[in-house]
């Protein structure tokens, strides 16, 4: 621990020297009047230049401090700075160095003044950052259309602007030894269960790392098993739903220069779930999640169906159906198995190259790519008309699933029930499918089934009411069960 020198000089030279050779760093001493302040009065202010606001350190701090220090009213110039020349709000007093070298990297301000062993750390932070824009992830039809952006504290205002209740409570911290990355656990005091939020700080506190530049880097280093592929933390840039989470008594982990916050505990259920379904009617979001669970299922087992049907079970398929598919493979040399895997690949190629490009040419590329490329695939004799549909529709489904990382793992699962599915047929797919399943039912995050409201464990019930059908608001009445008992009820009817 650096002490703070009541020498100006002392701490001039220590701070020139962790500083040395940063060209936008700023450190300016001021000489004040001796005949008004006693022997070489002087203040020194270091901040960052592109970090801070400069108009709030000139008009707030610079220009009471040097001009206007006739007007003293005590004999002391640090006294005086702090009762009367400092027109900022926001500042603390620091009496160590290291303390305030972290807050100059933040982008305040330190101002040290001769004869004190304190600085006076100014909040004076303006980081370029861009706007609050329209997600680009999550869209919707219906609802707001703000989100999260890079800006810690844009974060934090956007959730604070939808609860406005002195029960949200926001814990701070730094991850990352050298980037001191800033984080906030939000929670609501009352409702989200204190073991629940313990384990959230213990994840955090469990490893040390050099630095954390977005929160999928904290979300790996929180997860209880780095081998599951399956994520246990929801991600979101929608503040309405980061907001919607805090009420039903999950915890929300916001992480600065991350457009993106995380959400525990996690569910299947909450992560085919999406802003939508609670501002359209409830016949309009119920048949929105059928259709989402029946892509989910097309995702993942279409292709790994179609071979193991066309391989080992043509009597499964239609005769006219049949015979269409094999007079299109009639001048096909390579498998069925060969034909999905190919084309799989191709597609996956081409949303990886659609995703690196500038949104305007990834679409373009995306859509010209898959029909140019699909087409001249079958004109050439590589795959079948058939094979390209399943491909496609699988494509198509992948991109109802709401959340991106979920989606993902679907991607990978897809590949895995294709060769599967190849070597022992409908057998082969149904065992797949059901390790699935039964991986499913094993997890839970945070002590929440994964599953649920499907398992047991006291989490049925009520969650049924937001599940696949989705209620009429009026009968969600209370909250999930993982809140706190003692605030379960959320609706109540007001008498007349």
């Amino acid at each position: 621990m650096a002490s703070i020198s009541k020498k100006i000089d002392e701490n001039i030279t220590q701070i020139e020297t962790m500083f040395g050779n940063w060209s936008d760093i700023v450190e300016r001493r001021f000489d004040l009047d001796r005949c008004a302040w006693g022997d070489d009065p002087a203040i020194y202010v270091v901040y960052i230049d592109g970090l801070c606001d400069h108009e709030l350190i000139e008009n707030t701090l610079i220009k009471p401090i040097t001009w206007e220090w006739r007007n003293k009213d005590t004999a002391d110039l640090w006294e005086h700075i702090i009762s009367c020349e400092g027109q900022t709000a926001d500042y603390t007093q620091e009496s160590d160095m290291d303390n305030v070298v972290r807050a100059v990297l933040r982008g305040d301000t330190a101002i040290f003044v001769s004869g004190s062993d304190q600085a006076i750390v100014v909040s004076s932070k303006h980081f370029p950052v861009r706007g609050i824009e329209e997600s680009s992830t999550e869209g919707g039809m219906r609802g707001p259309r703000d989100s999260f952006n890079e800006n810690f504290r844009t974060s934090t205002a956007l959730i604070r602007r939808r609860i406005k209740d002195v029960h949200l409570k926001l814990e701070q911290g730094t991850m990352g030894v050298r980037s001191r990355t800033e984080y906030g656990i939000f929670y609501m005091e009352d409702i989200a269960e204190p073991e629940l939020v313990q384990q959230i700080r213990d994840t955090i506190d469990k490893y040390e790392i050099d630095a954390v530049f977005d929160s999928g880097m904290a979300e790996h280093l929180m997860e209880k098993k780095w081998q599951e592929i399956f994520p246990i933390y929801q991600a979101t840039t929608r503040p309405d739903k980061a907001a919607a989470a805090l009420v039903e008594g999950r915890v929300v982990v916001v992480f600065d220069n991350s457009p993106e916050v995380i959400i525990a505990p996690a569910t299947i259920n909450t992560l085919f779930q999406t802003a939508d379904d609670y501002y359209n009617r409830w016949p309009v979001a119920t048949f929105a999640r059928m259709i989402r669970y029946v892509a989910a299922f097309i995702a993942v087992g279409l292709p790994g169906l179609y071979i193991a049907i066309t391989c080992y079970h043509r009597e499964l398929i239609p005769d006219k159906l049949l015979y269409a598919i094999a007079d299109a493979r009639s001048q096909l040399s390579f498998p069925v198995v060969v034909e999905v895997l190919i084309m799989e690949l191709l597609f996956e190629l081409l949303r990886e190259a659609g995703i690196r490009l500038p949104s305007q040419l990834g679409n373009t590329i995306g859509v010209v790519g898959g029909l140019i490329v699909g087409q001249s695939a079958v004109e050439a004799g590589i795959v079948s008309t058939m094979v390209v549909i399943v491909v496609a529709l699988t494509a198509i489904a992948s991109f109802a699933i709401p959340n991106e990382a979920f989606a993902s793992v679907f991607r990978l699962l897809k590949f895995v029930i294709i060769i599967t599915s190849a070597l022992y047929g409908i057998l082969g797919f149904i065992l797949a499918m059901l390790v699935l399943v039964f991986h499913l039912a094993s997890l839970d995050s945070f002590g929440v089934p994964y599953m649920s409201p499907v398992v047991t464990c006291g989490y049925t019930g009520e969650g049924y009411k937001d599940f696949v059908v989705r209620v009429p608001i009026k009968k969600m009445i209370n909250r999930p069960k993982w809140s706190n008992p003692d605030e379960r009820c959320r609706l109540v009817r007001k008498r007349k």
